[in-house]
């Protein structure tokens, strides 16, 4: 069990299943209380949302694993599962069970909230986890922005759900209110925030991996551009990141106070400069690996900011924070 369990990157699925529960809990819910919307969505319903992502996860790292036996043997020797614990038959089983009961929760899911989105998203998100391990990951940056779209989407459906359940019970006056805009605004958000930290966690990743993709005569960035050119494109996204936060506070968040533009610039601004910092100074497999962590860690931090937006929302507008009491 402890070997399917690193496999499967538990410590991901963990993540994965907390930021689509804070996403709709956190985020979703304040929303529809300042609407005076009842908050409710059938506990089964973000139950199956939850599962079915995790278990396509799942059954995605399983299959990268799979196709990734001999970079694997190169680049993380000590920590190859597949040829080694566990057999490549046995390993593709696991994926297709893995994948077929995700993608049986995703359509039951969309069957019972009468969602064709859903539905679609369910269908190709697997397929497209099967091009990126048997293909789009040894291509120039194609492989990067796959797994960075599929981040951004495991957000978005949490409001793409919501919407769904809110259209079956109230019909098409749902977006005669300003609750869908304001749900792709602040879900849209995140689900950005996450492509781009996603997409700079990839390319560092392609970097650290760069002995035994070139050796398997993979066509990533690094082996294309070279280490130095690389950097470089890094330090644009990071720019363009922190720059997208700013604007974002300026123009989009309207909340009194600076709570939220000092959370950006001492929570997200300042660990990016320091992400920068490591990127440039990164040599060897284990540097690159730091940045990685790193990148990841921002990320966490950015989702977190989903407490401070209920925090701001429960105040600015007098709802119950966690149904507990009222900000004053």
């Amino acid at each position: 069990m402890a070997t399917i369990l690193r496999l499967v990157r538990y410590q991901n699925l963990i993540f994965i299943a907390f930021i689509q529960f804070v996403m709709r809990q956190i985020v979703l819910v304040p929303i529809l209380q300042t609407f005076g919307f009842d908050a409710s969505m059938e506990t089964g319903m973000l139950f199956l949302l939850i599962s079915a992502t995790i278990l396509i996860a799942a059954g995605g790292y399983v299959l990268n694993d799979y196709f990734d036996v001999k970079i694997d043997a190169i680049n993380r020797p000590d920590k190859l599962i597949i040829g080694n614990q566990l057999s490549r038959q046995k390993a593709m089983f696991l994926h297709q069970i893995l994948t077929g009961m995700g993608v049986m929760c995703g359509l039951s899911l969309a069957w019972f909230s009468r969602s064709f989105t859903l539905g679609f998203i369910f269908i190709v998100i697997p397929g497209l986890l099967w091009f990126y391990s048997a293909s789009y990951k040894r291509q120039f940056l194609i492989g990067n922005l796959v797994v960075a779209f599929i981040s951004a989407i495991s957000i978005l459906s949490v409001g793409i759900t919501q919407l769904a359940f809110l259209q079956k019970e109230f019909g098409s006056l749902i977006f005669e209110t300003p609750i869908p805009s304001q749900f792709y605004s602040w879900i849209g958000g995140f689900a950005t925030f996450a492509f781009l930290c996603t997409l700079i966690r990839e390319i560092i990743k392609d970097m650290e991996d760069e002995k035994g993709d070139r050796e398997m005569e993979c066509h990533t960035m690094p082996i294309k551009w070279g280490m130095n050119r690389t950097k470089l494109f890094l330090y644009g996204l990071i720019v363009i990141t922190i720059i997208g936060l700013f604007v974002t506070n300026g123009l989009l968040i309207n909340f009194k106070g600076t709570l939220t533009i000092r959370y950006i610039i001492f929570g997200l601004a300042l660990p990016f400069a320091a992400l920068g910092y490591l990127i440039f100074k990164a040599q060897s497999p284990s540097d690159f690996h730091q940045a990685s962590v790193l990148s990841k860690v921002i990320m966490i931090v950015g989702v977190l900011y989903s407490f401070v937006f209920y925090y701001l929302q429960a105040k600015t507008y007098g709802i119950s924070l966690f149904n507990i009491f009222i900000l004053k």
